[in-house]
């Protein structure tokens, strides 16, 4: 999780903004001119946007509820819904407070078959009202 992915949407559309600049730029013929150094710089640079927003992208506003699924280990993305009031859907181990997440889904959050299946049964009936509204 990026910090601040929720509370500073501002600066994430930036840095989207950014990196779709440098995509651009990757087009252009001037891009082919530039020193070898210019251009690992700016790959160095495109490729670290991409890690960090591919997620997060297209988000355009806030999300109408968000998924995790380690609630301990991504305890900034927590933190920053529950500031927005934004809801908190998580997979929550014992090594987590439930008590923190408007719906706790009780689930060991590192056996990756187990994640799978919740996540597969959470994802199903979305896709399904997104293909019945078209």
């Amino acid at each position: 999780w990026l910090g601040g992915t929720l509370t500073n949407l501002e600066t994430i559309r930036k840095s989207v903004a950014r990196l779709n600049y440098l995509e651009e730029i990757e087009k252009k013929p001037e891009f082919k001119m530039m020193s070898k150094k210019e251009l690992a710089g700016l790959n160095r640079e495109r490729i670290k946007l991409e890690r960090n927003l591919r997620g997060v992208r297209g988000m355009d506003k806030f999300p109408d509820a968000v998924v995790i699924v380690d609630s301990a280990r991504e305890h900034i993305a927590v933190h920053e819904a529950r500031r927005l009031g934004i809801p908190i859907v998580a997979l929550v181990d014992t090594n987590a407070d439930p008590n923190i997440i408007d719906y706790p889904i009780a689930a060991n959050d590192d056996a990756i078959r187990s994640i799978r299946i919740i996540l597969q049964k959470l994802i199903d009936p979305v896709i399904a009202a997104m293909a019945e509204s078209k």
